[in-house]
């Protein structure tokens, strides 16, 4: 029996969190409550929703937890550039997240489409 642990759009995801909290732990103390912590907000919303939806047994239900997700990517792929632009991410370190939640939107758009 398959769980939402399955779905690599969720390991995927749960692999960008890991990255995204490993990163800020360097961020300026002032913005431990602002940046720090929409960015963190964001990036756990994406395999939480994905986990969330799976579960409701539905592919309305489903399909609507799954955009949840996609919109808080969305979220974070602007965090991610103002983190940047703030010199907060190396343009590497920023890039490779940036990149990778590319990679779960393509994912991510694919998936919805597949279950409507």
């Amino acid at each position: 029996m398959s769980t939402f642990r399955d779905l690599k759009i969720w390991q995927k995801s749960m692999d960008l969190v890991t990255d995204i909290y490993q990163k800020t732990e360097g961020f300026p103390d002032s913005e431990k409550y602002g940046l720090v912590s929409q960015i963190r907000r964001s990036a756990i919303s994406i395999p939480s929703n994905i986990a969330e939806g799976y579960g409701r047994n539905s592919n309305g239900e489903f399909q609507r937890y799954l955009n949840i997700s996609m919109g808080s990517l969305f979220e974070l792929q602007t965090q991610i550039e103002i983190a940047q632009n703030l010199e907060y991410f190396n343009d590497n370190e920023g890039g490779k997240m940036y990149e990778l939640s590319r990679e779960i939107e393509r994912m991510l758009s694919s998936f919805i489409r597949s279950i409507e």
